[in-house]
């Protein structure tokens, strides 16, 4: 009985208040959906409700266990998703609460279809047409997560994207071809960019430093990156850090599209 009456005590507060962490595990879902990360996650989230379940029902033994699983577990979850924890973070330090239209592109997650205008098939075929002639490239497809702090380190541009434009860009007698490019809503930010490596992920021997900086820029930002190899041709997509593996470059657009959506 003392169950029902604490329900029927249920304030707007309480409201606001459930809705609220309705939504934050719902942006954490969206942050691991894809990664190994999302099992542990639902299993977090299981654990969770069956300790609520079990101190609502007063069984103690149980539930001194499991609480002292999810108390001691925090340490470890940590270290267990520290990736995902560097993105959220980076994500609230990044957002321009004074910029109106920034805020609710970091507010995306609560729209049901976004699209932010990006020509997705004109990168793709110049990606083609530069693997065709062994032209190294890397691109970096700016989604939430801020890339100003690595604009600076190139040359800022304000180009509208285009294949003939991304194709001189990267030309190898071109001086911007040197570094990555940033695309922000179908515009080229900034050119010649220095991007962050990673050292510590394994790659096949035939990926060099270009594919490391795709691993690097997509595993500590949610920035999705394209990487053409110099040495094969062979065009390669990275998200979260990871490979993403594509049939062809029509089945590759539509994983573009999803995941900037």
């Amino acid at each position: 009985m003392e169950i029902f009456d604490d329900l029927l005590k249920f304030t707007v507060i309480d409201i606001i208040d459930v809705i609220l962490v309705a939504l934050l595990l719902y942006y954490v879902y969206k942050l691991v959906k894809g990664t190994v990360a999302i099992n542990i996650f639902i299993g977090i989230v299981i654990i969770y409700i069956i300790w609520k379940i079990t101190q609502a029902l007063q069984m103690q033994l149980l539930s001194n266990i499991l609480g002292g699983f999810i108390s001691v577990g925090m340490f470890a979850l940590i270290v267990v998703f520290q990736q995902e924890i560097r993105k959220f973070l980076l994500m609230i330090g990044s957002t321009n609460f004074g910029s109106r239209k920034k805020f609710f592109k970091q507010l995306k997650f609560l729209q049901t279809e976004t699209s932010d205008g990006t020509d997705i098939e004109s990168i793709i075929a110049a990606c083609t047409k530069m693997g065709a002639s062994k032209t190294g490239a890397l691109i970096v497809l700016e989604h939430n997560n801020s890339l100003d702090f690595l604009k600076a380190t190139g040359d800022v541009m304000n180009i509208e994207v285009t294949q003939p434009i991304i194709e001189s860009i990267f030309f190898k007698n071109s001086p911007l071809h040197d570094g990555a490019i940033i695309i922000e809503n179908n515009i080229v930010k900034a050119t010649r960019v220095i991007l962050p490596v990673n050292n510590e992920k394994t790659l096949p021997q035939r990926f060099g430093l270009r594919h490391r900086a795709a691993v690097g820029i997509t595993e500590k930002t949610d920035a999705l990156a394209l990487a053409v190899s110099e040495e094969t041709g062979q065009i390669s997509y990275f998200k979260g850090g990871e490979f993403v593996i594509f049939k062809d470059t029509e089945e590759l657009a539509e994983i573009i599209k999803k995941d900037l959506a």
